[in-house]
């Protein structure tokens, strides 16, 4: 069995922040803002082999916004009032939000990496295919 093609890891990480295929870069992960396509339109990747696959890189990125927080509240840089509280919050909130789309492309894009770099004989990834 020929080995299956290694993109270096940034470029399989950029295509994924991108929302497009960590393989081969076209086909778009999603339909909508989060409803993932089940393989890619252009090279037929499984994106996703079992259900629950991406909750690791899933909870991994979403703590690197997180720790931003916390930093200026350890920093002493925290609201002081119910206003300044509240901005807070939302200054937290909306960049977890509006990137969850490239959090999730991140995270399959590190699956992916995971299912190379680590070779399952079950996976279709490393099976021969003949055209």
């Amino acid at each position: 069995m020929p080995p299956i093609s290694r993109p270096p890891i940034s470029t399989v990480l950029w295509r994924g922040w991108r929302r497009r295929c960590p393989r081969c870069g076209e086909g778009k992960l999603f339909e909508k803002w989060l409803a993932m396509h089940e393989r890619c339109s252009s090279c037929n990747l499984l994106f996703l082999r079992n259900q629950g696959d991406l909750w690791f890189f899933m909870i991994i990125t979403d703590r690197v916004p997180i720790l931003v927080g916390i930093a200026l509240l350890y920093f002493g840089l925290g609201p002081r009032g119910w206003m300044t509280t509240g901005a807070f919050f939302i200054m937290m909130a909306v960049p977890v939000i509006a990137t969850l789309p490239q959090r999730q492309g991140l995270a399959l894009a590190c699956d992916f990496l995971v299912r190379v770099h680590m070779p399952d004989p079950s996976d279709e990834i490393h099976q021969v295919t003949t055209r």
